[in-house]
């Protein structure tokens, strides 16, 4: 398995959601209100740039919990604070999928982590953390190596013992002739 880059990962969904906050930023002069996010204006000055909706739609789901003090806009200053959150505090599965496949980036990466999502969850809170890939990483890279050793060791145990279908010997039967010639 390729090494997981839980930063790259992270990185790439608040990159993309600052991105679509910056545009919609300057297109709506009173705020990124739900109203807003909710016109096709929205989704034309998106496309316009180059970015997909999947951070709108983000955006306009998650509405009232990002609009922490309640006035009807999401902030510069409260999109930065889940944004910081999320490797933190994690990202569950849905978040991931959701946001994940509008970041751009490896899909390989993107689908290992939800493949092993519950062997990362190593507290089992149903999110998964930057810290949590890297611990897996490790793990990974340590069973890695353990593999490595172990067929390393049954391989020198082959050739000493000579289990392959060739007729070359063995060092027993090496051992075993220098006996018999002593004999």
């Amino acid at each position: 398995m390729a090494r997981l880059d839980g930063s790259s990962l992270f990185m790439g969904i608040s990159s993309g959601l600052n991105n679509t906050y910056s545009v919609l930023a300057n297109t709506f002069k009173d705020g990124i209100t739900l109203a807003n996010l909710n016109s096709t204006d929205a989704s034309t000055a998106l496309t316009s740039n180059s970015l997909g909706t999947n951070f709108k739609s983000y955006l306009t789901t998650n509405f009232s919990q990002l609009d922490k003090d309640g006035d009807g806009k999401i902030s510069a200053q409260e999109l930065q604070s889940f944004t910081n959150s999320l490797s933190t505090t994690g990202m569950t599965k849905e978040q991931l999928c959701t946001l994940g496949t509008s970041t751009g980036m490896s899909s390989s990466l993107l689908n290992t982590v939800t493949q092993y999502f519950d062997e990362i969850d190593t507290n089992k809170d149903g999110k998964v953390t930057q810290a949590e890939i890297q611990d897996f990483n490790n793990r990974s890279e340590k069973e890695k190596q353990r593999k490595e050793e172990l067929e390393r060791m049954l391989s020198n145990m082959s050739s000493f013992y000579e289990t392959s279908s060739s007729n070359t010997g063995s060092l027993l039967d090496y051992k075993y002739l220098q006996d018999d010639e002593n004999s």
